[in-house]
């Protein structure tokens, strides 16, 4: 019974251990520190953006190889939500994802149309920085199973940006708890971010 008793007991430490594993140890911040962008303009945001940086709670700069360039086109609708559809390579085969973002409160925030169907508690989109033509700075929240996981995204309209907007970029991510070991920088493909939406 003892010895039982002790097996069980290395069991359930193994599972805490591996739940630890897979939470994030950086908190998400609060929003109110999460920049947003002033005097949101939806119709000019439309389009297609390429990913060009990503920093988050959940990503490791160990990973850096696996994670490529894809594409993401957001197209206005007439209730101002966006139909938002990222189009990556995934193998050898070109992967499309459709979601709807839709107006959440202020300006350029928006939460995800559906998200309990997708298993989640809250689902948070805001525009942190943009000149529309060339660059823009997203902030994604999503809670799962109460845990927090938040990422920032930095979109070009084109597949290279200048240095300073990447080091804005990279200041913008540390500014919100995040380290250089949170913060990629897809490679570039030629597959599938030529794709039309």
């Amino acid at each position: 019974m003892a010895m039982s008793l002790l097996w069980m007991g290395f069991a359930l430490l193994g599972i805490l251990k591996a739940q630890a594993q897979t939470r994030p140890e950086i908190p998400a911040p609060d929003l109110s520190r999460v920049p947003l962008q002033l005097n949101f303009l939806p119709r000019e945001f439309e389009g297609t953006w390429y990913i060009v940086g990503l920093a988050g709670n959940a990503f490791k700069r160990a990973e850096q190889e696996q994670f490529k360039m894809y594409t993401t086109t957001y197209k206005l609708q007439e209730d101002n939500s966006y139909r938002v559809t990222s189009t990556l390579l995934r193998g050898n085969r070109c992967d499309k994802f459709v979601r709807t973002f839709i107006p959440n409160g202020l300006p350029g925030q928006f939460t995800l149309d559906n998200m309990l169907s997708h298993g989640l508690q809250d689902y948070i989109v805001r525009v942190m920085s943009t000149n529309y033509n060339e660059f823009a700075m997203v902030y994604f929240k999503k809670t799962v199973d109460s845990t927090d996981y938040f990422k920032m995204t930095l979109y070009g309209r084109s597949e290279e940006l200048k240095p300073e907007v990447k080091e804005n970029f990279i200041n913008l991510v540390k500014s919100l708890g995040l380290t250089n070991d949170n913060i990629l920088f897809p490679a570039r493909v030629e597959k599938c971010i030529h794709v039309k939406a």
